[in-house]
């Protein structure tokens, strides 16, 4: 009798037993560390989940005779031949599965969890297991964490997480939009969901691998990646923008699979971080030989691309610009030491090939401030029509940091491009669309903000009508929104980028004092949040030229 399959479990109940499972190990490791146990563990159920469905599907097919028509055989198969044919790690790694030897298979881990013998302990059962995976799935050289026979979880713990675990299944099933979901769609899912979790646990420090779904959403709907262009991102995180770019470029009926997609991470565990997840939403991605500076060890020295984009750690002062000197890569000018904004505006301009675009995250300092030489790179930028579009964006949508922040969308040669249809209409050459956001979004909760998707379609389709993408819709200028804005009156404004100066006032539509109370307080306390912000950035500034006249 074939042993009876255990009952799965429903995608809605998957987080529960997730965010279970991390509760085993706080008080041990902090959230920093623990994600990676976890993770790593769910990786080995998932591939071992995802192996034995097809291994299944092949047996099937071999006993029914359908496989072997296709292999050229007759008659019966033989216990022999269905054995060696479902070991086979091509049968696998072919259909873009992982192959997982028998003693690293999740069923030899759950063994040792349930049974205390004199064997090897559960850590080193894991840690072995892991180890054979990365050894015959080349993609995952050097990924997966190899940590659990390190004593910081003592084997008690770690055998009720496996046991705890045990109870996904990431087979497939009929997901919670009723379409029937694959192995990999349902781990994507829960993946994405895990990192959030997390990043929200670890606060700052999970700002620096994770983007809020809505502003990343927001980038790609805003730069729309399409099959056959190359994507880059020099400070990828866990890799959520590459996710969600090869969602987009499959919602709109391309072909995931034929888009280049390159990523560079400085910090050593995000990049393994972001190779593991990439390698579970299957996509096919060079992050580089190792992990590495995009300033100082560029990885994809001779790549162009046509869609850049990255959410870099705002403001950082530590990035070695002092080391760099007048690099070739600062066109504009050379940035000012202790602040990165424009060293990473810089590099990923040069990182564009001809008539390719791109998207940035930055802190709203970057719009005004003239410090260090800021407001002249600013300026150059302006006047040879880079920038395409600036996008204000509302408060509190980043956990890792209360400074407000800004989206800046650039075309090269405002966007021509070779044998296609410019990105951009010519006629908006010498021009820029404002888009202030800063009064959408709605709680989240008690202190995260969110963009809903009717607020992200309506940032979107402002700019793809704008461009001249829509033509069902003719741009509107709409006070207190959005404005499109000529050079000269930029030149006016000293080139400040601040959507707010140049969109003017939504017309009120009754007496201001009618306000409701509740309304006003969020209004008020997010205005003094961004004037805390700026104030912190300018008291900065003034340390630093006071330094230099010591």
């Amino acid at each position: 009798m074939p042993p009876r399959k255990k009952k799965q479990a429903k995608p809605e109940d998957m987080k529960s037993i997730l965010w279970k499972s991390a509760d085993k190990l706080r008080g041990s490791l902090d959230a920093a560390e623990y994600k990676h146990f976890v993770l790593g563990l769910v990786f080995l159920k998932y591939v071992s989940d995802a192996m034995e469905e097809k291994r299944e599907q092949l047996e099937k097919a071999l006993r029914g005779g359908s496989l072997l028509a296709e292999m050229g055989l007759e008659g019966g198969a033989s216990e022999k031949l269905i054995l060696k044919t479902v070991e086979d790690p091509k049968q696998y790694t072919g259909s873009g599965i992982f192959y997982v030897p028998p003693t690293a298979r999740w069923g030899e881990v759950l063994k040792r969890a349930k049974v205390s013998t004199d064997g090897p302990s559960v850590g080193e059962v894991i840690d072995s297991a892991m180890k054979t995976i990365e050894k015959f799935n080349l993609p995952l050289k050097e990924t997966l964490p190899k940590i659990y026979n390190s004593g910081r979880v003592d084997e008690t713990t770690l055998a009720e997480l496996v046991k705890l675990l045990d109870q996904l299944t990431f087979q497939s099933q009929i997901a919670l939009d009723g379409k029937r979901a694959g192995a990999r769609d349902l781990m994507g899912e829960v993946y994405e969901y895990f990192l959030e979790q997390f990043a929200l646990a670890e606060g700052r420090k999970g700002g620096e691998y994770y983007t809020p779904p809505s502003v990343v959403q927001l980038l790609v709907a805003m730069l729309e990646p399409k099959e056959r262009e190359r994507v880059l991102d020099p400070a990828c995180g866990s890799g959520g923008m590459f996710v969600q770019c090869e969602k987009f470029v499959e919602l709109h009926e391309g072909n995931r699979f034929n888009v280049s997609v390159f990523g560079q991470e400085r910090n050593q565990t995000t990049w393994r971080l972001a190779k593991m997840n990439l390698a579970i939403h299957g996509i096919e991605v060079n992050l580089g030989e190792e992990p590495a500076d995009s300033f100082h060890n560029d990885q994809h020295g001779d790549v162009k691309a046509d869609v850049v984009l990255a959410n870099p750690p705002f403001n950082i002062s530590d990035w070695g610009g002092e080391r760099l000197g007048m690099d070739d890569r600062w066109k504009y000018g050379a940035p000012p030491v202790g602040n990165a904004n424009f060293a990473w505006i810089q590099h990923m301009v040069s990182k564009l090939a001809v008539g390719g675009r791109a998207g940035i995250v930055l802190a709203n300092g970057a719009m005004s401030s003239k410090s260090g030489g800021e407001g002249d790179i600013r300026r150059a930028m302006v006047e040879d029509d880079l920038v395409a579009c600036m996008v204000a964006l509302p408060g509190q949508l980043f956990r890792s940091t209360q400074i407000p922040a800004c989206l800046w969308f650039l075309a090269e040669s405002k966007g021509k491009r070779r044998g296609q249809e410019p990105w951009i209409s010519p006629e908006r050459k010498g021009q820029i669309l404002f888009i202030d956001a800063r009064e959408l979004g709605y709680m989240k909760t008690r202190t995260m903000r969110d963009l809903s998707a009717e607020e992200l379609e309506r940032i979107t389709g402002t700019f793809r009508s704008w461009r001249g993408a829509d033509q069902k819709t003719e741009y509107v200028d709409l006070p207190g929104f959005c404005r499109s804005v000529a050079l000269d009156e930029l030149r006016e404004h000293d080139f400040v980028l601040t959507p707010g100066r140049y969109v003017g006032a939504v017309e009120a539509a009754e007496d201001p004092e009618t306000e409701p109370i509740e309304a006003k307080i969020e209004r008020l306390t997010t205005l003094l949040r961004e004037q805390f912000a700026e104030s912190e950035r300018l008291a900065k500034v003034v340390e630093e030229q006071l330094g230099r006249i010591e």
